[in-house]
Protein backbone atom coordinates (compact mmCIF):
# COMPACT_ATOMS: atom_id res chain seq x y z
CA UNK A 1 0.00 0.00 0.00
CA UNK A 2 1.25 3.48 -0.91
CA UNK A 3 -0.02 7.02 -0.47
CA UNK A 4 -1.59 6.78 -3.95
CA UNK A 5 -3.56 3.61 -3.18
CA UNK A 6 -4.08 3.81 0.59
CA UNK A 7 -6.65 6.55 1.04
CA UNK A 8 -9.66 4.24 1.01
CA UNK A 9 -7.91 1.90 3.46
CA UNK A 10 -7.43 4.81 5.86
CA UNK A 11 -11.03 5.84 5.32
CA UNK A 12 -12.34 2.37 6.14
CA UNK A 13 -10.25 2.20 9.30
CA UNK A 14 -11.59 5.59 10.41
CA UNK A 15 -15.22 4.54 10.03
CA UNK A 16 -14.47 1.46 12.11
CA UNK A 17 -12.79 3.61 14.74
CA UNK A 18 -15.86 5.80 15.01
CA UNK A 19 -18.01 2.68 15.49
CA UNK A 20 -15.73 1.26 18.20
CA UNK A 21 -15.53 4.48 20.19
CA UNK A 22 -19.28 5.02 20.02
CA UNK A 23 -19.94 1.52 21.32
CA UNK A 24 -17.45 1.95 24.17
CA UNK A 25 -18.85 5.33 25.23
CA UNK A 26 -22.42 4.03 25.18
CA UNK A 27 -21.33 1.19 27.47
CA UNK A 28 -19.54 3.63 29.78
CA UNK A 29 -22.53 5.96 29.94
CA UNK A 30 -25.01 3.18 30.52
CA UNK A 31 -28.18 5.00 29.47
CA UNK A 32 -27.89 7.27 26.42
CA UNK A 33 -27.21 6.35 22.80
CA UNK A 34 -25.63 8.18 19.89
CA UNK A 35 -27.93 9.59 17.24
CA UNK A 36 -26.43 9.69 13.75
CA UNK A 37 -26.80 12.51 11.27
CA UNK A 38 -25.51 11.52 7.82
CA UNK A 39 -24.75 14.43 5.49
CA UNK A 40 -23.36 15.26 2.07
CA UNK A 41 -21.17 18.17 1.05
CA UNK A 42 -22.10 20.00 -2.14
CA UNK A 43 -18.51 20.34 -3.39
CA UNK A 44 -17.65 16.72 -2.67
CA UNK A 45 -17.89 14.02 -0.04
CA UNK A 46 -19.80 13.89 3.20
CA UNK A 47 -19.80 12.28 6.59
CA UNK A 48 -21.70 11.06 9.58
CA UNK A 49 -21.98 13.06 12.78
CA UNK A 50 -22.97 11.22 15.94
CA UNK A 51 -24.06 12.96 19.13
CA UNK A 52 -25.02 11.50 22.50
CA UNK A 53 -27.02 13.83 24.76
CA UNK A 54 -28.22 13.91 28.37
CA UNK A 55 -26.59 10.68 29.42
CA UNK A 56 -25.79 9.44 32.90
CA UNK A 57 -22.07 10.25 32.48
CA UNK A 58 -21.95 12.49 29.42
CA UNK A 59 -23.94 15.68 29.13
CA UNK A 60 -22.90 15.68 25.47
CA UNK A 61 -20.52 13.50 23.48
CA UNK A 62 -19.92 14.21 19.81
CA UNK A 63 -17.86 12.15 17.37
CA UNK A 64 -17.80 12.85 13.66
CA UNK A 65 -16.40 11.12 10.60
CA UNK A 66 -15.88 13.05 7.39
CA UNK A 67 -14.50 12.31 3.93
CA UNK A 68 -14.56 15.55 1.98
CA UNK A 69 -12.88 16.91 -1.14
CA UNK A 70 -12.51 20.12 -3.08
CA UNK A 71 -10.85 21.76 -6.04
CA UNK A 72 -9.09 24.52 -4.13
CA UNK A 73 -7.67 24.72 -0.62
CA UNK A 74 -9.14 27.34 1.72
CA UNK A 75 -6.99 30.38 2.56
CA UNK A 76 -5.89 29.06 5.96
CA UNK A 77 -4.37 25.97 4.32
CA UNK A 78 -2.90 27.46 1.15
CA UNK A 79 -1.23 30.23 3.15
CA UNK A 80 0.63 27.62 5.20
CA UNK A 81 1.51 25.52 2.13
CA UNK A 82 1.78 27.90 -0.86
CA UNK A 83 3.14 25.12 -3.06
CA UNK A 84 -0.34 23.56 -2.94
CA UNK A 85 -2.10 26.63 -4.30
CA UNK A 86 -4.58 25.48 -6.93
CA UNK A 87 -4.32 21.77 -6.11
CA UNK A 88 -7.40 19.65 -5.58
CA UNK A 89 -7.64 17.84 -2.26
CA UNK A 90 -9.33 15.14 -0.27
CA UNK A 91 -9.35 14.75 3.50
CA UNK A 92 -10.84 12.22 5.88
CA UNK A 93 -10.83 12.08 9.65
CA UNK A 94 -12.51 11.30 12.93
CA UNK A 95 -12.84 14.00 15.56
CA UNK A 96 -14.46 13.86 18.97
CA UNK A 97 -15.13 16.03 22.00
CA UNK A 98 -16.80 14.63 25.11
CA UNK A 99 -18.33 16.90 27.77
CA UNK A 100 -19.09 14.88 30.93
CA UNK A 101 -21.79 15.88 33.37
CA UNK A 102 -19.73 15.42 36.56
CA UNK A 103 -17.17 18.25 36.97
CA UNK A 104 -14.64 15.73 38.30
CA UNK A 105 -14.61 13.85 34.98
CA UNK A 106 -12.38 15.71 32.49
CA UNK A 107 -13.49 16.96 29.12
CA UNK A 108 -11.48 15.35 26.32
CA UNK A 109 -10.74 15.77 22.63
CA UNK A 110 -9.21 13.44 20.04
CA UNK A 111 -8.68 13.65 16.31
CA UNK A 112 -7.05 11.48 13.65
CA UNK A 113 -6.96 12.55 10.02
CA UNK A 114 -5.43 12.00 6.59
CA UNK A 115 -4.97 14.56 3.83
CA UNK A 116 -4.03 14.28 0.16
CA UNK A 117 -3.47 16.97 -2.50
CA UNK A 118 -3.56 16.16 -6.22
CA UNK A 119 -2.76 17.60 -9.62
CA UNK A 120 -3.69 15.86 -12.87
CA UNK A 121 -4.85 12.80 -10.93
CA UNK A 122 -1.51 12.31 -9.15
CA UNK A 123 -0.74 12.79 -5.47
CA UNK A 124 1.59 15.76 -4.93
CA UNK A 125 1.40 15.85 -1.13
CA UNK A 126 -0.01 13.74 1.68
CA UNK A 127 0.20 13.61 5.44
CA UNK A 128 -1.32 12.32 8.65
CA UNK A 129 -2.24 14.33 11.72
CA UNK A 130 -3.98 13.88 15.02
CA UNK A 131 -3.63 13.47 18.75
CA UNK A 132 -5.61 13.65 21.97
CA UNK A 133 -5.68 15.98 24.96
CA UNK A 134 -7.32 16.15 28.38
CA UNK A 135 -9.05 19.12 30.03
CA UNK A 136 -9.78 18.54 33.72
CA UNK A 137 -11.53 21.06 35.96
CA UNK A 138 -10.56 19.35 39.21
CA UNK A 139 -7.35 17.51 38.29
CA UNK A 140 -5.93 14.43 39.99
CA UNK A 141 -2.27 13.54 39.58
CA UNK A 142 -2.97 9.84 39.11
CA UNK A 143 -5.30 10.65 36.20
CA UNK A 144 -2.79 12.94 34.51
CA UNK A 145 0.00 10.39 34.96
CA UNK A 146 -2.15 7.58 33.54
CA UNK A 147 -3.02 9.76 30.54
CA UNK A 148 0.61 10.53 29.75
CA UNK A 149 1.89 7.03 30.49
CA UNK A 150 -0.61 5.68 27.98
CA UNK A 151 0.47 8.28 25.44
CA UNK A 152 4.13 7.42 25.92
CA UNK A 153 3.49 3.68 25.64
CA UNK A 154 1.73 3.97 22.29
CA UNK A 155 4.64 6.10 21.00
CA UNK A 156 7.17 3.40 21.94
CA UNK A 157 7.22 1.49 18.59
CA UNK A 158 7.41 4.77 16.66
CA UNK A 159 10.45 6.48 18.10
CA UNK A 160 9.97 5.88 21.80
CA UNK A 161 10.63 8.75 24.18
CA UNK A 162 11.79 11.01 21.35
CA UNK A 163 8.41 10.67 19.61
CA UNK A 164 6.50 11.15 22.85
CA UNK A 165 8.58 14.17 23.90
CA UNK A 166 8.15 15.86 20.52
CA UNK A 167 4.43 15.29 20.18
CA UNK A 168 3.76 16.04 23.85
CA UNK A 169 5.58 19.37 23.44
CA UNK A 170 3.66 20.07 20.24
CA UNK A 171 0.40 19.48 22.12
CA UNK A 172 1.41 21.90 24.89
CA UNK A 173 2.27 24.55 22.33
CA UNK A 174 -0.77 24.06 20.11
CA UNK A 175 -3.43 23.98 22.84
CA UNK A 176 -2.27 27.23 24.42
CA UNK A 177 -4.58 30.20 24.89
CA UNK A 178 -2.23 33.11 24.30
CA UNK A 179 -4.71 35.70 25.52
CA UNK A 180 -5.10 33.81 28.81
CA UNK A 181 -1.46 32.71 29.15
CA UNK A 182 -2.52 29.16 29.97
CA UNK A 183 -2.82 25.76 28.34
CA UNK A 184 -6.27 24.39 27.58
CA UNK A 185 -5.63 21.42 29.85
CA UNK A 186 -2.88 18.99 30.81
CA UNK A 187 -1.88 18.10 27.25
CA UNK A 188 -1.32 14.78 25.58
CA UNK A 189 -0.19 14.28 21.98
CA UNK A 190 -0.49 16.42 18.88
CA UNK A 191 1.09 15.98 15.44
CA UNK A 192 0.57 17.23 11.92
CA UNK A 193 2.19 16.91 8.49
CA UNK A 194 3.50 13.41 9.25
CA UNK A 195 4.65 12.12 5.85
CA UNK A 196 7.69 9.86 6.13
CA UNK A 197 6.86 6.23 5.38
CA UNK A 198 3.17 5.71 4.64
CA UNK A 199 2.80 2.33 6.37
CA UNK A 200 4.69 3.43 9.48
CA UNK A 201 2.84 6.73 9.75
CA UNK A 202 -0.51 5.02 9.27
CA UNK A 203 0.49 2.58 12.02
CA UNK A 204 1.13 5.47 14.38
CA UNK A 205 -2.22 7.03 13.47
CA UNK A 206 -3.93 3.76 14.36
CA UNK A 207 -2.04 3.56 17.65
CA UNK A 208 -3.19 7.05 18.62
CA UNK A 209 -6.80 6.41 17.60
CA UNK A 210 -7.02 3.03 19.30
CA UNK A 211 -5.08 4.24 22.36
CA UNK A 212 -7.54 7.00 23.15
CA UNK A 213 -10.02 4.77 24.98
CA UNK A 214 -7.21 3.14 26.97
CA UNK A 215 -6.17 6.62 28.10
CA UNK A 216 -9.62 8.02 28.87
CA UNK A 217 -12.01 5.34 30.09
CA UNK A 218 -10.11 4.43 33.29
CA UNK A 219 -10.30 8.10 34.32
CA UNK A 220 -14.04 8.14 33.65
CA UNK A 221 -14.53 5.06 35.80
CA UNK A 222 -12.54 6.54 38.70
CA UNK A 223 -14.36 9.89 38.76
CA UNK A 224 -17.88 9.34 37.45
CA UNK A 225 -19.48 8.87 40.89
CA UNK A 226 -17.58 11.60 42.74
CA UNK A 227 -20.10 13.74 44.66
CA UNK A 228 -20.40 17.38 43.57
CA UNK A 229 -22.61 20.37 44.16
CA UNK A 230 -23.60 23.69 42.63
CA UNK A 231 -20.16 25.24 43.30
CA UNK A 232 -18.35 22.58 41.27
CA UNK A 233 -20.96 22.70 38.53
CA UNK A 234 -20.71 26.48 38.20
CA UNK A 235 -16.91 26.27 38.01
CA UNK A 236 -17.16 23.59 35.33
CA UNK A 237 -19.44 25.80 33.25
CA UNK A 238 -17.08 28.75 33.67
CA UNK A 239 -14.03 26.75 32.62
CA UNK A 240 -15.90 25.37 29.62
CA UNK A 241 -15.77 28.95 28.36
CA UNK A 242 -12.04 28.53 27.85
CA UNK A 243 -12.78 25.54 25.62
CA UNK A 244 -15.09 27.66 23.51
CA UNK A 245 -12.51 30.45 23.29
CA UNK A 246 -9.82 28.11 21.99
CA UNK A 247 -12.02 26.38 19.44
CA UNK A 248 -13.34 29.62 17.96
CA UNK A 249 -10.13 31.66 18.08
CA UNK A 250 -7.22 29.27 17.52
CA UNK A 251 -8.29 25.82 16.36
CA UNK A 252 -7.03 25.19 12.81
CA UNK A 253 -9.49 22.37 12.21
CA UNK A 254 -12.43 24.65 12.95
CA UNK A 255 -11.00 27.33 10.68
CA UNK A 256 -10.31 24.87 7.84
CA UNK A 257 -13.78 23.37 8.11
CA UNK A 258 -15.62 26.68 8.03
CA UNK A 259 -13.44 28.21 5.29
CA UNK A 260 -13.76 25.12 3.10
CA UNK A 261 -17.55 25.26 3.19
CA UNK A 262 -17.92 22.51 5.73
CA UNK A 263 -21.09 21.68 7.60
CA UNK A 264 -21.31 24.12 10.50
CA UNK A 265 -23.35 21.84 12.77
CA UNK A 266 -20.74 19.09 12.52
CA UNK A 267 -17.78 21.45 12.89
CA UNK A 268 -19.24 23.16 15.96
CA UNK A 269 -20.45 20.01 17.72
CA UNK A 270 -17.29 20.33 19.83
CA UNK A 271 -18.86 23.21 21.76
CA UNK A 272 -20.37 22.37 25.16
CA UNK A 273 -24.16 22.29 25.55
CA UNK A 274 -23.99 24.68 28.51
CA UNK A 275 -21.31 27.25 29.36
CA UNK A 276 -20.96 30.57 31.17
CA UNK A 277 -18.61 33.53 31.31
CA UNK A 278 -18.05 35.79 34.31
CA UNK A 279 -16.31 39.14 34.17
CA UNK A 280 -13.17 39.32 36.29
CA UNK A 281 -13.63 35.91 37.89
CA UNK A 282 -10.84 34.84 40.25
CA UNK A 283 -10.97 31.69 42.38
CA UNK A 284 -10.57 31.98 46.12
CA UNK A 285 -6.87 31.60 47.03
CA UNK A 286 -6.09 28.12 48.28
CA UNK A 287 -9.36 26.66 46.97
CA UNK A 288 -9.76 23.56 44.83
CA UNK A 289 -10.67 25.87 41.96
CA UNK A 290 -7.47 27.89 42.35
CA UNK A 291 -5.45 24.67 42.29
CA UNK A 292 -6.33 24.15 38.62
CA UNK A 293 -4.04 27.00 37.63
CA UNK A 294 -1.02 24.95 38.71
CA UNK A 295 -1.83 22.44 35.98
CA UNK A 296 -2.35 24.89 33.12
CA UNK A 297 1.26 25.34 32.13
CA UNK A 298 3.52 22.87 30.30
CA UNK A 299 5.13 20.34 32.57
CA UNK A 300 7.11 17.14 32.08
CA UNK A 301 4.58 15.06 33.95
CA UNK A 302 6.36 11.74 33.77
CA UNK A 303 9.72 13.12 34.89
CA UNK A 304 8.11 14.44 38.08
CA UNK A 305 7.00 11.00 39.16
CA UNK A 306 9.52 8.52 40.57
CA UNK A 307 7.17 5.72 39.52
CA UNK A 308 6.52 7.12 36.05
CA UNK A 309 7.38 3.84 34.39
Amino acid sequence: MTQDTGFDTVRDWLTGLQDRICAAIERADGSARFAEDAWERHEGGGGRTRVLRDGTVFEQAGIGFSDVSGTRLPPSASAARPELEGASWRACGVSLVFHPRNPYVPTTHANVRHFRAMRDGRTVAWWFGGGFDLTPFYPFDEDVLHWHRTARALCEPYGGDARYDAHKRWCDEYFFLKHREETRGVGGLFFDDLHGDFETDFGYLRAVGDGFLDAYLPIVERRRDTPYGEREREFQLYRRGRYVEFNLVYDRGTLFGLQSGGRAESILMSLPPRVRWEYGYAPEPGSAEARLGEYLRPRDWLATSSSAR
